[in-house]
């Protein structure tokens, strides 16, 4: 079942790069695996999905301990990251995808024992229950993060809202896509900026469109 519903976001990748004349090779899928056991894991880990994102501490430590034998996956950390939970996460993650505090940056710059790849988590939105930095203030967070040495920012994050309608997805990533390229264009050595995490099982066809580099799935591949 795992294998025929890859193969089916694997074509939906394609399609939409091809709508925006891109290759699919720009495109990273990443499996969420929060919602399913170890056995799961493994077995779309044995497809070939060699991105995996977690987003509770236990659950992530205990699964990657189980999945040690694997030497060739990439852990993400999605969702909010408790402070008092970054000692034990953030030098077991490859990608960090919700940074949105100088709190937490100081958290991991204090814990970190080598460069964390870290997407700064943006409400593009402006929902009020949804958290992030609000676009207005990303350039002053950014500066801000300077003096951080254990940070390097490669991307922005954002989550459209659930109720929210393909016209609103399409405004909402493309305005991600431009926040990533005004930041790209400093020239920031620890924050190149070059990337975007957007787009889940509901609307990872438009974010593509809309120039996603990192895609979040999870409902299409466990889907029964």
């Amino acid at each position: 079942m795992i294998s025929d519903n890859l193969r089916e976001v694997k074509q939906e990748i394609q399609d939409s790069c091809a709508l925006a004349s891109r290759s699919s090779t720009e495109v990273t899928l990443v499996g969420v695996t929060k919602s399913v056991d170890t056995a799961q894991t493994i077995e779309l880990a044995n497809q070939g999905v060699k991105h995996l994102a977690e987003n509770r501490a236990d659950q992530f430590l205990a699964k990657k301990e189980e999945m040690s034998h694997f030497t060739d996956l990439s852990w993400h950390f999605i969702g909010n990251l408790q402070r008092r939970k970054v000692k034990s996460i953030i030098n077991e993650v490859d990608y960090f995808h919700a940074l949105d505090s100088l709190k937490l940056a100081s958290e991991i710059q204090k814990r970190a024992k080598t460069t964390v790849c870290c997407f700064i988590e943006v409400n593009v939105s402006g929902e009020i229950s949804k958290q992030g930095i609000a676009d207005a203030n990303l350039e002053d967070f950014v500066e801000q993060l300077a003096p951080f040495d254990k940070i390097k920012v490669i991307g922005l994050m954002t989550l459209a809202p659930l109720q929210s309608t393909q016209e609103e997805q399409h405004e909402l990533f493309a305005k991600l896509k431009s926040l990533q390229e005004m930041i790209q264009e400093k020239g920031l050595d620890y924050a190149p900026c070059t990337q975007t995490s957007m787009g889940m099982s509901n609307d990872f066809s438009i974010a593509i469109q809309e120039g996603a580099t990192f895609i979040r799935v999870g409902t299409s591949l466990f889907k029964n």
